[in-house]
């Protein structure tokens, strides 16, 4: 079955290109466009699409306040947000608003492809460009105090905390499953359970809940330098299509 797709972009040239660019590729379905935040919220009401391109800045309603009414009434959609290197305070928003994934509008077209259809299997996606830097900063900005953290994780079990924790530092499954010296379908076990037990969407939201209840702490090293570069010997932050995995 195709991936049904909204592109919601300002820019007509933008919409056009992604949607000549999906034309080759018999598993996408451009199914509605939109140039601003409101079109986009109609768009997903009318074509209940599978994933939304969202662009973050649009004229009225931006992209950040378009998501957060398309993830309040649209469970079955998500968000891929187009964002740029130095809109660190969008991406908060977006986080906060429900987004399930973050590509920057450089990233090769192919690169965007692949985004939507990660974003689409339910998982998550980050831009390595997007660092453990931008979540950690998002998370001491509403830091909760340890007895509201406690009650976050009240119900789960102490080897589903070591898998949120993994989880939180960027670990795919199958990584996890080394770690923890488990198959990888209990791994997916874990984390469907923690989704349920955490109300979170996705792996996007439980990255953040281990930050915020202190399994995973921002002195943590980065992964990646300020140039975008992988430091030596460390895992990454958040992987990328190829390896994020529910």
């Amino acid at each position: 079955m195709s991936i049904r797709i909204v592109l919601a972009d300002d820019q007509q040239l933008v919409r056009s290109g992604l949607r000549v660019l999906m034309a080759d590729h018999p598993d996408l379905e451009v199914v509605g466009e939109a140039a601003t935040g409101e079109e986009a919220v109609e768009q997903v009401r009318l074509t209940r699409p599978d994933v939304v391109v969202m662009d973050i800045r649009m004229p009225g309603m931006d992209g950040i306040e378009a998501t957060r009414w398309i993830t309040a009434g649209h469970a079955s959609t998500r968000v891929l947000m187009l964002t740029t290197f130095d809109e660190d305070d969008h991406v908060h928003g977006a986080l906060r608003a429900g987004a399930s994934g973050f590509a920057v509008k450089d990233m090769a077209l192919d690169d965007i492809l692949a985004a939507i259809r990660v974003v689409a299997a339910g998982d998550a996606l980050i831009a390595p460009s997007v660092t453990r830097r931008l979540i950690a900063d998002f998370v001491a900005r509403r830091t909760a105090p340890p007895e509201h953290s406690a009650r976050r994780l009240e119900g789960v079990t102490e080897r589903e905390r070591e898998v949120l924790t993994l989880v939180g530092r960027g670990r795919s499954n199958t990584e996890i499953a080394q770690d923890l010296f488990i198959t990888v379908a209990t791994t997916k076990s874990h984390v469907s359970r923690l989704l349920a037990k955490l109300g979170a969407r996705d792996r996007v939201q439980l990255v953040i809940t281990a930050y915020e209840t202190g399994l995973v702490t921002p002195s943590n090293p980065a992964p990646y330098d300020d140039a975008g570069e992988t430091r030596p010997g460390a895992a990454p932050a958040l992987p990328g299509s190829a390896s994020v995995d529910r």
